[in-house]
């Protein structure tokens, strides 16, 4: 009824964005997995996507294969094309560089990460907040920066959150924030 409403006083060619826009926003937000494999993604069991957007698998969606066990937090983008062979369509009209992208099993993959055409992060990695992936991702591998560098394996990375890991998981709202007040200072 909305819809109709709307059609009287704007054109279709600016409703048919906007409608899939927000259709895009509630398939993404009732299940984001299905939402992605209806893309083309190819996704294994028990991953994560955490405020994914269309923007999140680029032009090529059907060029990357994500294992199981993976998380996919905020921002992260999946560029599977090299656009900078813009600068060369004058003289070479048909380039194009385009490769896909694999995560395999038990990959984090943290805040605005960048992984760029042809990368392969390797099983048990962590992918930093902020990381540009050019290059493939050893298993067993933190990485992080721009470009990504291998920072540490993650067996050292475990060994450096014993004292600083707290037992939080799966606490409340209310249950964290009370152990968070009563043993975490802010001074």
């Amino acid at each position: 009824m909305i819809v109709s409403a709307l059609s009287k006083v704007l054109p279709v060619r600016v409703m048919r964005p906007a409608v899939r826009a927000l259709s895009d926003r509630l398939q993404i937000r009732a299940d984001p997995v299905r939402w992605a494999r209806g893309l083309g993604v190819a996704v294994g069991d028990r991953c994560r996507f955490l405020a994914v957007s269309r923007a999140t698998f680029g032009s090529e969606p059907y060029l990357i294969r994500i294992g199981n066990h993976v998380t996919i937090t905020e921002g992260v983008r999946f560029v599977t094309h090299d656009g900078g062979v813009w600068i060369f369509r004058d003289d070479e009209p048909q380039m194009d560089v385009v490769a896909g992208i694999v995560v395999e099993d038990n990959v984090f993959i943290g805040l605005r990460a960048i992984l760029l055409p042809g990368v392969h992060v390797g099983r048990n990695s962590v992918v930093a907040a902020g990381a540009v992936v050019s290059r493939d991702v050893p298993a067993g591998s933190v990485v992080g920066g721009v470009p990504a560098r291998r920072l540490k394996s993650v067996e050292e990375y475990r060994a450096s959150l014993h004292g600083r890991a707290q037992p939080t998981k799966g606490m409340s709202f209310e249950e964290k924030r009370s152990w968070h007040l009563a043993h975490l200072s802010t001074d």
